[in-house]
């Protein structure tokens, strides 16, 4: 399906890619978030991402899965968009001066959760998080992990097996807290 709206896209048909962008988005955006650490500056990447992606559409072979492809793309946005941010000085806003709306328990519980899992991955060295995130979160595959992050698909197990641990044991402190 991918590669058919993909050969879509060379062809010219903008509504094809439109649909690859709805598909990929929020994957993209995801992966991004976990190199940028930012929401507005994964926004941005996953947008860079996709307009280099389409910009480079040519270079896609349709005999290979696309959304490998894509996501090599998307990384790399987001890491020239990390050089660059580097660059300049970012003042966070305070997180006191935002209201807070209670919402029910659940939801409440599964926010500090997962902030608890973000400051975890935070904690491990960027190429070990983006492979835990692009293999448990988004489901690709070992090699194509290794594909995406340009390293071999024993690193990308290895980075993987890494992370995994690495989170366990940050996880686990975190529970006894």
């Amino acid at each position: 399906m991918d590669a058919k709206l993909a050969q879509k896209v060379q062809q010219g048909n903008r509504e094809a890619f439109a649909q690859l962008v709805l598909k990929h988005g929020a994957a993209a955006r995801r992966v991004c978030k976990t190199i940028l650490d930012n929401d507005q500056d994964a926004d941005d990447a996953a947008q860079d991402g996709f307009l280099a992606a389409l910009t480079k559409i040519g270079t896609y072979d349709p005999e290979r899965p696309f959304g490998p492809w894509l996501m090599r793309v998307v990384v790399n946005a987001a890491r020239d968009l990390a050089r660059r941010r580097k660059v300049r000085i970012v003042e966070e806003i305070s997180t006191d001066t935002a209201s807070e709306v209670p919402g029910p328990e659940v939801e409440t519980h599964r926010a500090v959760l997962g902030e608890a899992l973000n400051n975890a991955l935070k904690q491990l060295p960027d190429r070990e998080a983006t492979a835990v995130v692009l293999y448990d979160v988004e489901g690709y595959s070992h090699r194509e992990v290794a594909n995406i992050l340009e390293i071999p698909t024993g690193t990308a197990r290895s980075d993987v097996h890494k992370a995994r641990r690495k989170l366990r044991e940050i996880m686990h402190a975190w529970q006894e807290n």
